[in-house]
């Protein structure tokens, strides 16, 4: 395991999870102040070995979001790298400062008690971002972690001989669970970059690294430095597999990379409560624009508004996606309202997601329930597809879609763009007519608002519900 310049060995890293682990008691909440840092890494291993529930904190949360976690998941103390300032609200915890080097080398994690647990005791505490109130806890299971990264070895014929290159935070599942427990796993390597740079994805992948995890954002830049970067095209091109998640990456962005690097990225689609549910397999076809077929033990169906299930495998039939499985949350803490309205009778999780599934059982998504499904002129339409088309046009850089009311149609689409060139932006009728000839004339936006820049959150997800504010 590297963090920059800084490595440890997996019997380094026992030792030093070891000594964590002797602080804290079975059954525990653990807060972990976690930054991109080795002892992150060691504090979180070492809450799992001693049987806790781990509680990763975002350092970029706000007072009041900390406030709210810490009352909430009432943690019996908070592990941090030596030197961290600690805000405010974390000031009544008991601190511990993790040391990632502590005992290495001499048998540190000999002797500590491993207890055998149940698959559904707690293993972490996510929280969720709040867009409708305050963040709510997910507590994943054991189980779920483990039969989540079984699949995806199944699925990305993940084994110990790769070595996982990443830049992602590690307050996330996708940067903690499937970046640091997925190695961890399969007895492989792994190593961080710290912060993402096109300079850092080009040294690791050429120093031997096989799998490169990240988001759009970091795809999306990486597409955009290819042209000018023969190095990092070379090194993209000697990966063994390149994995997108936590947002849709553009269909735009997908074909520029496999055109300069002879690498195609593959989707994967998973949530907080739900850890990975689809993915393209690594044997597959990396069909851009598609997050590939459910994960083994992974149950997916498509839902109408009632409820009832969509048989349709027609790529065009839209419906919410509905999971169950053994990767699933168990509640949201201390929510049992939230909890139970999460869930079907039969034990199926609302995800909120809506989708198309193709007739080879492939899942296309379009876009969140709330915030992406678009009813106009009588049609239900994802955002996600027309934000992939207006990508494909010259003058626009970004793009995010919404609906707005519209006393006509019920909902009109409303194109906000980011374009290529802010003194020459393209027009709502250029950009309505792109879209028309690629998707259907009910798809075009009827109106087009221009931006500097599209609000995102850490992972580089769109915020939509900000751009009503912009």
């Amino acid at each position: 395991m590297g963090f920059g310049e800084r490595s440890l060995t997996y019997g380094g890293l026992a030792d030093a999870a070891g000594v964590v682990a002797r602080r804290i008691r079975r059954g525990d909440r653990v807060a972990v102040w976690a930054t991109p840092e080795m002892e992150t890494v060691v504090a979180v291993v070492g809450v799992l070995l001693a049987g806790a529930a781990a509680v990763p904190l975002n350092p970029r949360s706000g007072e009041k979001e900390l406030a709210h976690i810490v009352s909430d998941s009432a943690p019996s103390l908070v592990l941090a790298a030596p030197g961290a300032r600690l805000p405010p609200a974390l000031g009544d915890l008991e601190r511990v400062d993790v040391d990632a080097g502590s005992g290495a080398g001499a048998g540190a994690g000999e002797g500590v008690p491993h207890p055998e647990l149940p698959g559904d005791a707690p293993a972490l505490i996510v929280y969720t971002s709040g867009t409708t109130g305050p963040p709510k806890g997910a507590v994943l299971p054991r189980r779920a972690l483990t039969r989540t990264l079984d699949a995806l070895a199944d699925a990305w014929q993940w084994t110990e001989a790769d070595v996982l290159v990443h830049g992602l935070p590690l307050f996330h599942v996708h940067g903690l669970v499937l970046g640091v427990l997925g190695p961890l796993r399969r007895g492989g390597s792994v190593r961080h970059l710290g912060r993402f740079s096109t300079e850092g994805v080009t040294r690791a992948l050429a120093d031997g690294a096989t799998m490169l995890f990240g988001v759009p954002t970091m795809y999306h830049r990486i597409a955009e430095t290819l042209p000018g970067d023969p190095e990092l095209a070379k090194a993209l091109g000697g990966a063994r597999l390149l994995v997108s998640g936590s947002a849709a990456l553009p269909v735009h962005d997908h074909e520029r990379i496999a055109a300069a690097t002879g690498r195609r990225v593959i989707e994967r689609y998973g949530m907080t409560e739900t850890l990975m549910n689809t993915s393209v397999r690594a044997d597959g076809e990396a069909r851009a624009g598609t997050v590939g077929v459910p994960l083994p033990g992974v149950e997916l169906r498509l839902v109408e508004e009632d409820g009832s299930e969509i048989g349709a495998r027609d790529g065009e039939t839209v419906g919410e996606i509905q999971v169950r499985g053994p990767n699933l949350f168990t509640e949201y803490l201390n929510r049992p309202d939230a909890t139970a309205a999460a869930f079907t009778a039969d034990g199926w999780f609302r995800t909120g997601d809506m989708a198309v599934r193709e007739p080879d059982g492939y899942v296309r998504i379009v876009g969140r329930k709330a915030t992406d499904l678009i009813k106009s002129g009588g049609y239900k339409i994802g955002a996600g597809e027309i934000e992939n088309a207006l990508l494909e046009h010259p003058g626009v850089r970004e793009a995010a879609v919404t609906g707005e009311p519209d006393a006509d149609l019920g909902e009109r689409i409303v194109a906000w763009i980011v374009p290529a060139d802010p003194e020459n932006p393209p027009g709502v009728e250029e950009l309505a007519g792109h879209v028309a000839r690629r998707l259907a004339p009910h798809k075009r936006p009827r109106v087009v608002r221009h931006l500097a820049v599209l609000p995102r959150n850490d992972m580089g997800k769109i915020m939509k519900r900000s751009l009503t504010d912009v």
